[in-house]
C-alpha cells in the first residue's frame, strides 16, 4: 500500500503539473478522488483513483458575490446559513461553478431588519463591498411594504418628506401606493426600523416588508430562500 501523500502532490505527478497548478485545479472542483469532488489540495491519498475532469482548467477561484432572497424571519446568521450549492437558483446565468470557497468569508455590507424579507447581498470582492459601504448613501433601495390600517391626512406626503428617526429629519424619499394595501418605498440608506417607524408615524401597521433592488439590481423572481451569483456585467 502506498503512503499517504497530500493530493496536490500526487496530482501533480500524475499529470504532471506544478504543485500550484494541482492545487488551483483542485480548488477549482475539478478534481476527482474515487468518483468525489474533492477540493481541499492537502487531502491525503494513498491508493485511490484520481481523475481530472473535462474542461478542467487551472485558474485561480475569483472572489464571489451572492444575491440572497431573504425569508422574513432571518437574521443575518440565519440567512447565510442558506447559502449552499443545493439552494443555488437553476436558471443561474452567470457561468460561474460554485466551489466551496465562494461559501467562505462573506460579508453583507447592507443587512436587512430580521421581520423584513428580499435582496441580501453577500460578497467576497473587495470592490463590491467597498461600493455597497462608501456608496451606501447614494445607493436607492427599494421597497415594497404591506400594510393595514387607515393612513393619517397627508400621510402620503408625511412619508415622502416631514418625518424623523431617533431625533434626526429624514431625508426625502419616494413613497407611493401600488394596491389598497402596499406601499413601494425608493429611499437611500434605511436603517434598521426606520420604514416601520415611518409607517406607524402616519397611522398604518406593517404586516411585511421586501427588499426588491438595490441602485440598479432588482431582485427580480428570485424565489424565497435561493440564491444567485452576481453575473460578470451586472452593476449596483
Amino acid at each position: 500500500m502506498t503512503d499517504p501523500i497530500r493530493l496536490s502532490k500526487r496530482l501533480a505527478e500524475l499529470l504532471p503539473c506544478s504543485r500550484r497548478e494541482a492545487e488551483l485545479y483542485i480548488e477549482g472542483g475539478w478534481v476527482l478522488v474515487d468518483g468525489q469532488v474533492i477540493e481541499e489540495p492537502q487531502f491525503k491519498v494513498a491508493d485511490q483513483r484520481i481523475e481530472l475532469l473535462p474542461g478542467a482548467t487551472p485558474a485561480p477561484i475569483e472572489p464571489a458575490t451572492l444575491l440572497l432572497h431573504k425569508p422574513a424571519g432571518l437574521d443575518e446568521a440565519a440567512a447565510l446559513a442558506l447559502l449552499a450549492i443545493n439552494s443555488r437558483a437553476d436558471d443561474d446565468s452567470s457561468g460561474i461553478r460554485p466551489v466551496k470557497r465562494h461559501f467562505r468569508h462573506l460579508s453583507a455590507p447592507l443587512p436587512l431588519d430580521t421581520d423584513a424579507s428580499g435582496l441580501l447581498v453577500f460578497s467576497q470582492h473587495r470592490g463590491v463591498l467597498r461600493k455597497l459601504s462608501e456608496d451606501a448613501d447614494r445607493l436607492e433601495q427599494e421597497f415594497i411594504v404591506e400594510v393595514s390600517g387607515q393612513i393619517a391626512e397627508n400621510g402620503l406626503a408625511r412619508l415622502n418628506h416631514g418625518l424623523s428617526y431617533r431625533g434626526v429629519a429624514l431625508a426625502p424619499c419616494k413613497v407611493s401606493w401600488q394596491s389598497e394595501n402596499r406601499l413601494r418605498f425608493a429611499l437611500k440608506a434605511p436603517r434598521s426600523g426606520q420604514i416601520r417607524h415611518m409607517c406607524e408615524s402616519v397611522g398604518l401597521q406593517v404586516l411585511g416588508q421586501k427588499r426588491i433592488r438595490i441602485g440598479r439590481l432588482a431582485m427580480a423572481k428570485l424565489p424565497s430562500g435561493i440564491w444567485r451569483f452576481l453575473g460578470v456585467h451586472e452593476r449596483f
